[in-house]
């Protein structure tokens, strides 16, 4: 089977990241890198592939079998559309748009055509989050009741020294919380209202540094979640999972799930119960849940190349990240007016074009 072309669209950090993972699948191909900005060609030089500054440059010869766009959240939608219009699949980097309404522009117009969008919600893909998932679906825990999640970490002072860190949507909220609340949503079903408050105390940046949110599930669970980028600890995905080396990873837990017959922490997957009887006085057992760990931004190259071709549905589709967007919006709409936002389910797909 001949590999799947795949190009690259932005050469930033991540989009680093996509094309060495690209590189590594033996399913793909790397196509291209997409980017005018000179660093990208030097890149494109680099690594010894073809380097074009927009995807209208490419030779008609030359169209990918799918593109990862991993360019600036504001670019999202236009490069999107711009592979709609060319029938090319597309795997978009989080989170999907800079707002709700134009990821819903995105999503129709992919629907419409009938053109695979994936979004980059890589932490679906970690096999320690399909564990934890079969647990809660297989009743382990039992009803579900509560969660909570932290993202606490310090970002260091140079971090900010790039000045659209420092400003509105360049927190934690729209960053890094997305990700928190798009597993929260896979894991335990669609958040129908939010409270929430966030604070800028210590930088006094445009962008939040802090916020904690109250969330409440259509199946009636309530959940916690708070992030900060200036508290040191060990509390954070990041920290804790292993999943970036880059990061040193400490034995602690970032999330905890509760229902009336288990609670489960994460990433540990220790499943917390009562062998009988159930009482705050009876002995509770743990139990942890194996599972082989793999790269879930390689997981998610090979998926996408599956979907491709024809082999797989999207785990993570458009209408998925739009809905983890509408709750992001609806944390930061709820944070600044201090009351609770209700977020409306989306109207039903339109049908692709036969």
């Amino acid at each position: 089977m001949a590999p799947v072309k795949i190009a690259v669209m932005g050469a930033g950090l991540i989009g680093k990241r996509h094309a060495a993972h690209v590189r590594a699948e033996p399913g793909a191909a790397l196509s291209a890198i997409i980017d005018p900005a000179p660093a990208g060609k030097a890149f494109a030089e680099e690594i010894g592939v073809a380097w074009y500054p927009g995807f209208d440059t490419l030779p008609a010869g030359e169209k990918p079998d799918g593109v990862i766009v991993a360019t600036p959240n504001q670019l999202h939608v236009a490069n999107g559309l711009e592979l709609v219009a060319a029938n090319v699949p597309m795997l978009v980097e989080k989170p999907l748009a800079d707002s709700v309404d134009s990821a819903r522009k995105l999503v129709q117009a992919a629907e419409a055509a009938g053109v695979p969008l994936l979004v980059g919600h890589h932490r679906r893909h970690n096999p320690m989050i399909r564990k934890a998932r079969e647990a809660i679906d297989a009743g382990r825990l039992g009803r579900i009741l509560t969660l909570n999640g932290q993202f606490w970490l310090v970002k260091p002072d140079d971090y900010f020294d790039v000045d659209w860190r420092r400003q509105e949507g360049a927190g934690p909220v729209l960053i890094n919380l997305i990700h928190d609340i798009d597993l929260f949503r896979y894991l335990c079903g669609e958040i129908v209202s939010v409270q929430a408050l966030s604070s800028n105390a210590v930088r006094g940046n445009p962008a939040e540094e802090t916020a904690v949110a109250i969330l409440r599930f259509a199946n009636g669970a309530l959940g916690t979640v708070s992030a900060s980028d200036t508290v040191v600890s060990p509390w954070s995905w990041e920290l804790t999972t292993g999943e970036n080396p880059a990061y040193p990873q400490q034995d602690q837990s970032c999330y905890q799930i509760g229902g009336t017959h288990g609670a489960l922490t994460i990433p540990a997957l220790e499943l917390w119960s009562h062998a009988d009887k159930r009482g705050w006085w009876e002995p509770l057992r743990r139990e942890r849940i194996p599972f082989v760990p793999e790269d879930p931004l390689q997981a998610q190259v090979r998926h996408f190349c599956a979907v491709i071709r024809g082999e797989e549905q999207p785990l993570v589709s458009g209408r998925e990240g739009l809905a983890t967007l509408a709750v992001i919006e609806a944390v930061k709409r709820a944070a600044r007016s201090g009351a609770p936002v209700e977020i409306a389910p989306e109207p039903a797909p339109a049908r692709a074009k036969a």
